[in-house]
């Protein structure tokens, strides 16, 4: 069942979960089989984010809810879901009335990292359950990581380490980023740019672009006059889609199928994004991913099944994202027998995960999600073989290499 929110405002009126938190601490099985569990997807529906989340994580949460009872899971679960309109005003008035008036447990999705950061502190307040499968910014498991809190597809951090290493060992070892201008644009330049001047290379600027920028011509231009070898996009969403577009107008991605002059890459880039823009646009592109829906048997299995759901729309990793940490969160609820997120939490981090779409998943004390990560290069024209078929995968980063060292991030969980 899915219930819509918009605007702050629930569309059902329901009392809180007290009896559900009671019959789930005394092991009643009868009673958690009648009594629904909520779960909130909250994402933008309308805007810049809606192809790469949107509607398609609402199909993933019911799936993971599907697979679960298919399972042998006792849990009734209902699914809400909510557009946050990149408001964390918004956010948080849906995320209130979620927890206190229809007893939702868990808030899984919320690309944009600023609504990310203030559904975050909610939900700690609360003991509720965050899972933060479409959050990038890496201050999630640094100075604000919440034991109710997992972040489970990637991070600035990850994607930076991922793309800016490949880029430095290929000669790119002097960067300018196109920003967009607020905190996830801001982490993702100020992760990548660590890397870069570690690693040996040099900054040479940036250029900072508000949300939903349509036109990135006087953007581009400072970038070529910069002379630097990798034009990196510090954006998501729409706003990457405008780019690249009008960068292949100015020849970069071009630049990176052939290896000459200056080079664009994607810190944040999804298979959406590429379908949008079309493989003669986007060709030579070099991004990282946690998923793709043809990297092996397992992951093809479960995007034919969503896209029959979504209108021959294979998922992007977000969507893979919604439906993993949610079935990973729904054993473990259904082993702690709380609506507690800090137990439940706990649960999930207790073991690794063998997921079909992650691969093995491990859950540190800071909450990151630890899997591979992978950094692929768009296919031209010539080079697919049909609908959906872009990447051609260039390196698997190890989980171990993937992400920030845990004691390097600063997570206030973290004594020792």
């Amino acid at each position: 069942m899915i219930v819509p929110a918009t605007g702050g405002v629930a569309a059902m009126n329901v009392p809180r979960r007290t009896v559900l938190a009671a019959a789930l601490a005394a092991g009643a099985t009868r009673a958690r089989a009648a009594t629904p569990i909520r779960v909130g997807v909250l994402n933008d529906m309308a805007g810049p984010f809606a192809d790469l989340s949107g509607k398609g994580s609402v199909i993933a949460a019911e799936m993971a809810v599907a697979d679960h009872r298919a399972a042998g899971g006792s849990l009734a679960v209902e699914v809400l879901a909510g557009d946050h309109q990149n408001k964390p005003d918004v956010a948080g008035a849906i995320v209130r009335r979620w927890v206190d008036l229809d007893g939702v447990a868990a808030v899984v999705d919320v690309p944009n990292s600023a609504v990310a950061l203030a559904v975050n502190q909610i939900m700690r307040d609360k003991d509720r359950s965050f899972l933060a499968s479409s959050t990038a910014t890496s201050d999630l498991t640094g100075k604000f990581c919440a034991p109710t809190t997992v972040q489970y597809v990637f991070d600035t951090w990850s994607l930076a380490n991922s793309t800016a290493r490949t880029l430095l060992q290929r000669g790119g070892d002097t960067w300018f980023f196109l920003t967009v201008d607020y905190a996830f644009g801001h982490a993702l330049e100020r992760d990548a740019a660590a890397i870069v001047t570690r690693l040996g290379g040099k900054v040479l600027g940036d250029a900072r672009h508000p949300l939903n920028t349509a036109d990135f011509s006087s953007y581009l231009i400072a970038a070529q006059a910069s002379g630097a070898k990798v034009v990196a996009l510090a954006d998501a969403g729409a706003d990457t889609v405008n780019a690249i577009k009008q960068a292949a107008e100015f020849g970069l991605t071009r630049a990176g199928k052939t290896g000459s002059g200056q080079r664009l890459a994607g810190l944040l880039v999804f298979l959406t994004d590429i379908h949008a823009l079309g493989l003669a646009a986007a060709q030579g592109l070099l991004l990282t991913e946690a998923f793709y829906w043809d990297l092996n048997d397992s992951t093809r299995a479960w995007s034919r099944r969503f896209a029959a759901r979504h209108g021959g729309r294979m998922p992007t990793m977000n969507h893979a994202g919604v439906y993993s940490s949610l079935r990973a969160w729904l054993t473990a609820a259904e082993a702690a027998g709380t609506l507690s997120g800090t137990r439940i939490i706990a649960g999930m981090r207790a073991a690794p995960i063998e997921d079909p779409l992650f691969g093995t998943v491990t859950i540190r004390p800071d909450g990151r999600a630890v899997h591979d990560m992978y950094l692929f290069q768009v296919k031209s024209p010539a080079e697919s073989k049909g609908p959906w078929d872009y990447y051609t995968l260039i390196e698997r980063i190890p989980a171990a290499q993937a992400f920030r060292p845990l004691a390097e991030g600063g997570c206030p969980l973290i004594t020792g």
